[in-house]
């Protein structure tokens, strides 16, 4: 009888570790990425999380989500260039499998300290590898989490995710021409609200208030994905006040030109990706119509 009572009794205390588990999110185990997550989501104290992250990449405890979790630990603090370093240096601790996610993290990071050249060079390296048929280590979708859910990403959806995110580098940058032309092929690929809207920016600072119009209005009148969310609705209707508001004089061919810089990024891109024109997928033989109506 007491014999069946402790096996009761851990069977209990086993099922309230797991409970625990889930609920904080936190993994099960007693090595130093799991004290660190411990103190990340449980204690709330990320500077002794950093500290535990770094003893487990140097004992080669889980390196792969130690280092993306500090570097995102690292972020939160304002302590993003230390991020980075890190990163860098420690990236090839992990493994192959953990690159691209690691190339994402770091995307965010230089993002966030505003180091828009660094983000278009990696973002032009993974767009290549797209190219190559080599992203996601040649299978045709991968699972990522994402708000505690699993979900299929295909190759199609990442390659407009990398180019949207590469059209706003350009923005930042201040050439709204190559951010044009990035977010017309992002939107022919996996065309949504929220690339549509700033496609819409993009052409309003160039002074095209009509196209700028249409484009806006697709949004409003939910013709593309997302437009049911508020928040792009809301950012449409906003630029469209502000088209609005404007005083729509014809366009100046001045502002309308392909000026020598954008050509020359222009082809520079295109160039990269040319020399694997034999392998590249079918979703960029479908932008290879647009690119030429550009060089014209």
């Amino acid at each position: 009888m007491e014999g069946s009572w402790k096996m009761n009794s851990c069977s209990t205390k086993g099922k309230k570790d797991d409970l625990y588990h889930v609920i904080h999110k936190v993994p099960a185990g007693d090595g130093p990425y799991v004290r660190a997550k411990h103190a990340q989501l449980v204690e709330k104290d990320p500077e002794a999380a950093i500290v535990l992250f770094w003893k487990a990449i140097n004992a080669g405890d889980r390196v792969d989500s130690a280092l993306k979790d500090m570097a995102m630990v690292m972020k939160q603090l304002d302590r993003t260039g230390e991020a980075i370093e890190a990163v860098k240096s420690f990236r090839g601790l992990c493994s192959k499998q953990a690159q691209d996610s690691i190339d994402n993290v770091l995307i965010d990071l230089y993002k966030k300290c505003g180091k828009v050249e660094e983000q278009i060079d990696l973002l032009k390296r993974k767009l290549r590898l797209v190219y190559q048929g080599a992203t996601f280590n040649g299978r045709p979708t991968k699972t990522v989490r994402s708000h505690g859910k699993k979900f299929q990403v295909s190759v199609t959806q990442e390659t407009s995710r990398l180019l949207g995110n590469l059209g706003w580098a350009y923005m930042q940058k201040g050439n709204c021409m190559m951010a044009e032309v990035v977010y017309q092929k992002a939107q022919m690929i996996d065309p949504d609200s929220n690339k549509a809207c700033n496609l819409g920016l993009c052409l309003i600072k160039q002074g095209r208030h009509e196209e700028a119009r249409l484009v806006l209005e697709d949004v409003v009148h939910s013709r593309l994905p997302g437009s049911e969310e508020s928040k792009s609705r809301k950012r449409a209707d906003e630029l469209l006040m502000e088209l609005r508001s404007m005083n729509c004089l014809p366009e100046s061919l001045d502002v309308l030109s392909l000026d020598d810089d954008f050509v020359k990024g222009l082809e520079q891109l295109m160039n990269e990706w040319g020399p694997f024109r034999s392998k590249r997928l079918p979703i960029f033989e479908e932008i290879s119509q647009f690119r030429d109506q550009v060089a014209c």
